[in-house]
């Protein structure tokens, strides 16, 4: 009986695995909310702890009872309206048919060439009804953490409501800042787009996870057992496992349960700092589970697209928030 030969390894879903272009996600859509306010934030990555909350799902078997929950510590400065881009829709799609900037700060002209002078005078001459959709373009401000960085992520972020509705938030909160409570609450489900932790160039066993061959093999044991078969043209077909770039790629993280939402940052910063973080000085928010990225790395929060019937609404009651740093391995 002929030996099972498995030449091909790992998920097509996450197909294919090259680095991303940049170090913040790229966000292609956005949902239609029904308030006019943004439908996404973002915020750095600090860490993992756990906390000690009680189980408020109906229909679990520990309703009642306390649980150790792992979260993700994601520190949410506020962040600054810097302009409006303003889409019209034909038969090829969205475009961006006009520009509204506030005047840049020496912060934003850290992220690209700002604009000399400040355009907001041109939101008299636009009318809502000549456009589609309406998004905003804001900057992070990472100079009010402690990561070390003062060049801000420059990004759109969409907005939620009809279009007179978007037109006149976007007219209020150019040049203001936005907070993280102004668009999300706590018991909410997020989704997550961020960038993973890279590894470099990788082999095939390491990078899709292959059984290694007998230590008589020819041609090395970490490889895949056959490349298929010869095309005359050294041609491989592209789902067959090969070395390659590990890491550094976009993924999305679904349905992730917003804990809690807190401004003291004292009831969760350690008496040492994070490891490689420092310590949180801002708005802070918990999320059940991990997320993708290492950390310092910017997570951008978009509410989620197709949330999770069993998960709560409300957020459990959190008994115990851990302040003690783990033991390294």
């Amino acid at each position: 009986m002929a030996k099972a030969v498995h030449p091909r390894h790992g998920s097509m879903g996450v197909w294919p695995r090259v680095r991303s272009q940049r170090e913040h996600a790229k966000i292609r859509s956005w949902i239609k909310g029904k308030e006019p306010k943004p439908v996404g934030f973002a915020g750095y990555k600090v860490g993992m702890a756990h906390v000690i909350a009680v189980d408020n799902n109906k229909n679990s078997k520990t309703k009642g009872q306390d649980l150790a929950l792992p979260v993700t510590i994601v520190e949410c400065p506020p962040i600054k309206v810097i302009g409006a881009t303003f889409y019209k829709k034909d038969q090829y799609g969205l475009h961006a048919a006009a520009h509204v900037v506030s005047q840049a700060d020496k912060f934003t002209k850290r992220a690209f060439p700002a604009a000399k002078k400040d355009t907001a005078g041109k939101f008299e001459t636009l009318k809502p009804e000549d456009y589609t959709e309406i998004r905003l373009v804001v900057q992070t401000q990472p100079h009010l953490t402690t990561i070390g960085k003062k060049k801000p992520e420059v990004f759109e972020l969409g907005l939620g409501g009809k279009v007179p509705e978007q037109f006149t938030f976007a007219k209020e909160k150019l040049g203001k800042e936005v907070a993280l409570s102004e668009v999300f609450t706590e018991g909410q489900q997020v989704d997550i787009h961020a960038i993973t932790t890279g590894k470099g160039y990788q082999g095939a066993t390491k990078r899709f996870g292959l059984r290694l061959k007998s230590h008589k093999a020819e041609k090395g044991q970490r490889g895949p057992g056959a490349f298929g078969s010869w095309k005359g043209q050294a041609h491989t077909h592209y789902r067959i496992a090969k070395p390659g770039q590990m890491g550094y790629h976009q993924r999305l993280d679904l349905n992730k349960w917003v804990l809690k939402i807190d401004d003291n940052a004292d009831a969760i910063n350690q008496k040492e700092g994070f490891k490689r973080y420092g310590v949180v000085k801002n708005t802070y928010l918990l999320l059940k589970g991990s997320v993708p990225g290492p950390v310092k790395r910017l997570l951008k929060l978009t509410v989620a697209h197709r949330p999770r019937s069993n998960i709560p609404k409300e957020a459990p009651s959190i008994n115990f928030v851990s302040t003690t740093a783990k033991a390294a391995n």
